[in-house]
């Protein structure tokens, strides 16, 4: 496990550091301190890394929930250890391509414009296995177009009963083009890929299906879910049908997880 960490952490310095030459600390303001204690709410922790020397310049007291381990002692290094070994190659793939996106794909202008996502399997400190949602917004951009300092949102998703993905997804903020489960095996962000790829789950769904998924997220049969929206549980099973068809997907702990990282419901 030791050799993968380092594995991932010599990857990032490589792409990132390298890119920023010298070391500028980010300007936490009161307001901004106020933002995090309204996104750090419940099973959740937020932070800022710096991408010169992956310090973590701000991490919310809502991390000690996770790692045993004072938070103002905590480094990046300790929440990478949490992540379960059977993830870490799948980490480094997701980490790689995303990268690849940022400095590659993206104009620096648009740097800004796009959070990443993506699920992880963890041990928190009492020895519970927890599915995570983590997104990160870059803040700034350094003058080689590289992000600099980074707005990094872990959340629990274990109540919705989702699986780890072999993906990650791009949303605009600002209801530009999104690029949803991309495939990261490949450890590259395949723009041509990309351009091919099929409609996003948001558009391929309706209304009453996206709506049946948020109850299924909840843990929901059908004839619970079928009470709740005064339709038959044969109609309930007939749209989960058609969702897992769409989506491609083989079950509803599946279709939740895509659906999670497609934006389609929410972590909370």
């Amino acid at each position: 496990m030791q050799k993968d960490l380092q594995q991932i952490s010599d990857y990032w310095r490589e792409v990132y550091s390298n890119n920023i030459g010298e070391y500028r600390p980010f300007k936490l303001s009161t307001d901004f301190k106020r933002f995090a204690s309204i996104f750090s709410l419940g099973r959740s922790y937020l932070y800022i890394v710096n991408l010169h020397n992956f310090k973590l310049e701000y991490i919310s007291d809502s991390v000690e929930q996770f790692v045993n381990t004072n938070g103002r002692e905590i480094e990046l290094q300790d929440l990478l250890k949490t992540v379960l070994p059977q993830e870490l190659e799948h980490i480094h793939l997701k980490g790689k391509v995303i990268s690849d996106f940022y400095t590659g794909y993206l104009n620096k202008s648009e740097v800004l414009q796009y959070k990443n996502l993506f699920s992880y399997r963890m041990e928190d400190k009492s020895g519970n296995f927890l599915t995570m949602l983590y997104q990160a917004i870059p803040l700034s951009v350094h003058e080689s177009g590289s992000p600099e300092h980074v707005l990094c949102i872990q959340t629990d998703v274990s109540h919705l009963k989702v699986t780890s993905t072999t993906d990650a997804s791009f949303l605009h903020l600002d209801g530009g083009e999104n690029y949803l489960n991309v495939d990261v095996s490949s450890g590259r962000f395949d723009a041509k890929l990309i351009q091919n790829r099929p409609k996003s789950l948001s558009e391929l769904f309706t209304n009453r299906e996206k709506e049946i998924v948020r109850n299924l997220a909840q843990g929901l049969n059908a004839e619970q879910i079928a009470e709740q929206l005064f339709l038959s549980p044969h109609t309930i099973k007939t749209h989960r049908r058609n969702l897992l068809n769409k989506s491609g997907c083989t079950n509803t702990t599946e279709l939740v997880a895509k659906c999670l990282t497609n934006g389609i419901i929410s972590p909370v």
